[in-house]
């Protein structure tokens, strides 16, 4: 399997391929209340706020309500600077997430995050929301032993139902709270 940094890579780049297909940032998202731009204003303001908490401080970038592309480059061009720095395993200490390496935290946290969120963006925009199959399994296999602490943190939603036969993504997008069959 891919290391955190070219993990981070494949899938943060799926996201920048599915942010230049946008045409309309104002359409609504599987996400409640969420519209194309706020995928991208969540990534870069929670993972920013996360790294922050540890002690690791990324430089502002253009405006996402300006700039969503720009913004997007430019975060994730410094969170792949960290992935690829020869100390990209020192110790990270967050006060709710423990301590672990930073490029598992990163990995683990923001790196999963978007993976799903790719999903979001690409439904909402009508753009291919196809997802790795191999990840959705590893992330679905990870989340489930922790269900009641994802329920209580309030950062997923209830598990929509999917039917017996559905795909490992669907599994996937039912368990982390979206509607596999959503439609703008």
């Amino acid at each position: 399997m891919d290391g955190a940094a070219d993990r981070h890579r494949r899938f943060a780049g799926a996201m920048t391929h599915r942010i230049e297909g946008v045409t309309d940032w104002s359409v609504p998202t599987p996400v409640s209340d969420w519209t194309a731009v706020d995928v991208v204003d969540h990534l870069i303001t929670w993972s920013g706020a996360f790294l922050a908490a540890g002690g690791v401080d990324l430089a502002a970038g253009p405006p996402v309500a300006d700039e969503p592309l720009a913004a997007w480059s430019h975060h994730v061009g410094q969170v792949q600077e960290l992935l690829d720095a020869p100390d990209a395993d020192r110790v990270f200490v967050h006060p709710y997430a423990g301590e672990h390496p930073l490029a598992t935290a990163i990995d683990r946290f923001y790196t999963a995050d978007v993976f799903m969120h790719t999903w979001d963006l690409a439904r909402a925009t009508g753009q291919d929301d196809s997802l790795d199959a191999d990840f959705c399994a590893d992330l679905l296999a990870g989340l489930r032993p922790i269900d009641d602490v994802l329920r209580t943190s309030g950062q997923y939603g209830p598990a929509v139902p999917v039917p017996a036969d559905a795909t490992v993504q669907e599994q996937l997008l039912g368990f982390i709270g979206r509607d596999p069959a959503w439609q703008p």
